[in-house]
């Protein structure tokens, strides 16, 4: 009896600590009920830690015991995500999710990372590739431009092989039936700085990146390969609308581990959603030429699936992936 005694005073102890640390069971009418931690796969002042930030703080009032952002880099993003998937599932942990958690598996670089590790919260922003040449190009229209390629090779930069703006320049060019010779560059920077310097024909990086340029005079953009048209350039076409059945480019969002209970995920979107409402998250947002591209966990769900088979199929057909 002295035994079961003692048993029992060792189980009320261990339940008392549990409970006065906070580690009892989260349910969404106690969520959050601890510390939270967003996981950004980037280093800190980059363009996916910066929008992190900004929705995190416009969300910090809905988290009484502190939210805050985690910069774990590495493996092209691959290093933070599969942290933040590997995670309890619990909502203390939300990893920032972008657009290679579909592209780096095929590329071999993943490092056993895989979309469907993660239970997709919401998409919070999206770039898609704006295909863009000197402001004194012959070409004016994305036919004339994709005329001029069927008898001459169009050098088009990119951020880098394999890079989110190389698979949209492949695409377009897959979609027209056309070859470009695609020239890396350590980034869109000096990518758009050598299109300037007339050392290439073009670049199809995100409109955000050439915004300055565009609106300076030195720059103009044919077309976007967006779903639709975006609202910063609404007199630019889609590729789709002129026959190009294209749509690339990359996009931003929030994912908890996959064991995650469906009603905390609801919970953390309603947060999270209200924040990319608020008029501070928009307004960075604007300033910084990023585009406010919500979806809900089911539509974010299937994106990811839509996007992993068309990445799955391009890099194959690139060439792109790593032994």
């Amino acid at each position: 009896m002295k035994k079961i005694i003692a048993l029992l005073s060792v189980l009320v102890i261990l339940c008392g600590s549990a409970f006065a640390n906070g580690n009892a069971e989260v349910t969404a009418d106690t969520y959050p009920n601890g510390p939270v931690s967003v996981i950004v796969p980037y280093s800190a002042g980059g363009g996916t830690d910066l929008v992190a930030r900004a929705l995190v703080d416009a969300a910090k009032t809905s988290f009484p015991k502190n939210i805050s952002v985690e910069n774990r880099t590495g493996g092209g993003g691959a290093v933070g995500m599969s942290y933040a998937a590997n995670a309890k599932a619990d909502g203390s942990v939300i990893g920032m999710v972008t657009v290679e958690l579909v592209t780096l598996p095929h590329t071999g670089t993943g490092a056993g990372l895989y979309y469907d590790q993660f239970k997709p919260i919401m998409m919070v922003n999206s770039a898609y590739s704006a295909v863009t040449v000197k402001s004194d190009a012959p070409w004016n229209t994305l036919n004339e431009f994709l005329d001029a390629a069927k008898t001459t090779t169009m050098k088009v930069g990119n951020s880098g092989v394999g890079a989110i703006w190389h698979l949209a320049a492949a695409g377009l060019g897959k979609a027209a039936g056309v070859k470009f010779n695609h020239i890396p560059f350590d980034g869109a920077a000096p990518a758009i700085t050598s299109l300037l310097g007339g050392h290439i024909d073009a670049v199809t990086v995100s409109y955000a990146e050439v915004a300055s340029q565009v609106a300076a005079g030195n720059l103009k953009v044919l077309a976007v390969l967006a779903p639709e048209r975006i609202a910063a350039t609404p007199d630019i076409p889609t590729a789709k609308e002129l026959g190009y059945d294209v749509a690339i480019g990359t996009w931003r969002g929030l994912g908890v581990p996959k064991d995650t209970p469906d009603a905390i995920v609801a919970k953390i979107y309603t947060i999270f959603d209200a924040a990319a409402k608020s008029d501070s998250f928009k307004s960075f947002m604007n300033k910084s030429n990023n585009i406010i591209d919500i979806m809900d966990s089911a539509s974010f769900g299937k994106k990811m699936a839509i996007d992993n088979e068309m990445f799955k199929s391009l890099i194959t057909e690139l060439g792109l992936k790593q032994q």
